[in-house]
């Protein structure tokens, strides 16, 4: 019984790992990673979004998301490893961070 039950956990396993590719998993991640996703700052693919236009003291401003997509990768790591006035902090994995950056950086995603 005990070999059937380890087969059958093995076989889960092996099956799971097909469920999802990379880049479906780094999509998901990417629009929702702790509840507001990178996606409504950053653009669907990383570009850079006006986040908000505004008045200061008479004059039009505008508050931006910087593209994403040319980032260095120790730049994109300690963009989200640091606090931002505006960006929320995720609290993400090193794993996941490395996804993030798989996906902004592809050339499937442009």
């Amino acid at each position: 019984m005990k070999f059937f039950a380890c087969m059958l956990l093995c076989l889960s396993s092996l099956l799971a790992e097909d469920f999802i590719t990379k880049m479906e998993y780094a999509k998901m991640l990417y629009s929702n990673p702790r509840g507001i996703g990178c996606n409504q700052c950053h653009g669907e693919k990383g570009e850079g979004l006006v986040i908000a236009r505004y008045k200061e003291k008479g004059k039009q401003k505008e508050l931006k998301a910087p593209a994403i997509t040319n980032f260095t990768k120790e730049n994109f790591f300690k963009a989200l490893d640091k606090s931002h006035s505006v960006m929320p902090k995720y609290f993400l994995t090193k794993n996941e961070i490395e996804i993030l950056y798989f996906y902004v950086t592809s050339e499937v995603n442009r």
